[in-house]
């Protein structure tokens, strides 16, 4: 994913209609994504702000809540990328978000939410979002649309939080 926004066409919320501009708006993690450097890492950290959602809902309901996040950002990633007409363009976060979240799962499971585990599973998202290991690459760029806007990052939030738990069982 190509995260130099500074050669991307302007985002034009008063060109679109309500509706538009209210996916674009969720799809650039609600002006988090539009930040002009790292703004995957700029989405992943507004992320962090569902932390105390997941803390209140516990486990079993994080987990319904981010699955069905993951399946409304297709929608809403592949209309993002449609109405500004780009592919996987950095600006649209919500996969970040989603990701992200996904990564805080062991932590919720286990009881383990603390800033330090929180800050830990927010680096290991970002590396693996970043470094794209297999089959990360392979997906970002042979699966187009909302679903491999959503699923790259999705895989990256398993992989943290496969880390994560690894890490939190040596310790």
């Amino acid at each position: 994913m190509d995260t130099n926004t500074l050669h991307k066409p302007p985002i034009h919320f008063k060109d679109m209609s309500w509706f538009n501009r209210c996916i674009v708006f969720c799809g650039v993690g609600f002006g988090s994504g539009l930040a002009p450097k790292a703004p995957g890492t700029f989405g992943s950290a507004f992320a962090l702000l569902f932390v105390p959602i997941w803390l209140s809902l516990g486990f079993n309901l994080s987990l319904i809540a981010i699955l069905i996040m993951s399946l409304v950002g297709i929608y809403i990633c592949g209309q993002t990328a449609k109405v500004i007409d780009v592919h996987d363009d950095g600006r649209i976060v919500w996969d970040e978000f989603a990701g992200q979240s996904i990564t805080f799962l062991p932590l919720l499971y286990l009881q383990q939410m603390n800033w330090m585990w929180v800050i830990g599973g927010f680096i290991l998202f970002r590396l693996f979002d970043v470094w794209k290991p297999w089959p990360i690459r392979v997906i970002d760029r042979q699966v187009h649309g909302g679903f491999g806007i959503m699923l790259d990052d999705i895989i990256a939030g398993v992989w943290a939080a496969l880390c994560t738990l690894i890490i939190i069982h040596l310790s």
